[in-house]
């Protein structure tokens, strides 16, 4: 029987000689990383997200979370059981304040190949849209065409962002509320143009281990001064509202990334994806029908107290 090779990272031996509390420190740490190889590398199979081969451009923007899929991918790369190059590129879009330094001399510490693309995005950002309006489309819009052409320059197969699970969410709900549209933000697509693939190798990571890792390892975090300075963001929100939940329902969010990968079209109401004009009866038996709404288990504590399970059950 052959096994397939893996893109996990493998367990290593603490030393005896580390006091107790640093020991437990290092062990919760050293599970923290195999926890987040664990999930980049799952989602990079499960999506077929790199091969053979590629040439992956790694976007870092200088926040925690493209140092982390920077950092965890260069891990992936020592052990995975294909070859293929990464290189780091970051956009300085010319804040006033950006500490142009930081990620050249991190880039160069780390030993990985870098490109720095310099392009004044800010300035027009800042003159089309008007003061207290939300810049990010402009700027997002902006960025892709740019790393697009930057990919085309440096001959990359794929393009990494750093999304995580949490920003797929928010994407989700942030379409359902304002945009009446069930869509979310998939961790793999074909990009506008049609000429590259985008990857999210994050996918399956929860923001709160990256939150944990950017401190562990102490990444040179460089604050957005456009995005980042926008408080009242729908996004923002919504991201508060998940964490909110995430404390008073423990598993609530995880369900929700679940149900992503778990799609039932004949019960939505998309005519596109499903023929609601076109269905007849058809004397077989079939398990996504009315039925599989009789046995759906209602959660028990910690989301639903026994009490209320009860009382649902009562009144049902």
């Amino acid at each position: 029987m052959t096994t397939t090779p893996t893109w996990t990272t493998p367990a290593t031996e603490a030393p005896d000689t580390v006091p107790p509390k640093a020991l437990k420190i290092e062990r919760e740490d050293h599970k923290l990383e195999k926890r987040l190889c664990r999930e980049v590398g799952r989602a990079i199979v499960d999506y077929n997200m790199i091969e053979e081969g590629d040439k992956v451009m790694v976007c870092v923007s200088g926040g925690k979370d493209s140092y982390a899929m920077l950092d965890i991918l260069l891990k992936l790369q020592a052990r995975a059981p294909i070859k293929f190059e990464l290189i780091a590129v970051n956009l300085d879009q010319k804040q006033p304040g950006f500490p142009d330094h930081i990620l050249p001399e991190y880039l160069g510490q780390l030993g990985v190949p870098f490109h720095i693309e310099t392009q004044d995005t800010y300035s027009i950002v800042k003159k089309v849209i008007p003061e207290g309006k939300t810049m990010c489309s402009l700027c997002s819009r902006l960025r892709r065409g740019i790393l697009y052409r930057v990919a085309n320059e440096l001959g990359a197969t794929k393009i990494a962002l750093g999304h995580h699970r949490d920003d797929m969410l928010q994407t989700l709900l942030l379409n359902m509320f304002f945009g009446a549209k069930l869509k979310g933000m998939p961790p793999k697509l074909v990009s506008d143009n049609g000429e590259h693939v985008v990857i999210r190798p994050l996918a399956y990571v929860a923001e709160k281990d990256l939150t944990r890792w950017a401190q562990v390892r102490e990444f040179p975090i460089i604050p957005c001064t456009l995005c980042g300075s926008q408080e009242n963001l729908q996004r923002k929100q919504v991201g508060n509202m998940l964490r909110e939940w995430e404390k008073k329902f423990p598993g609530r969010v995880e369900n929700m990334a679940t149900a992503l990968q778990n799609v039932v079209p004949s019960h939505l109401m998309d005519r596109g994806l499903h023929d609601f004009a076109g269905l007849k009866a058809t004397g077989v038996p079939d398990e996504d029908g009315d039925k599989a709404f009789d046995d759906e288990p209602l959660p028990t504590a910690p989301s639903l107290p026994e009490k209320q399970v009860i009382s649902l059950v009562q009144e049902a």
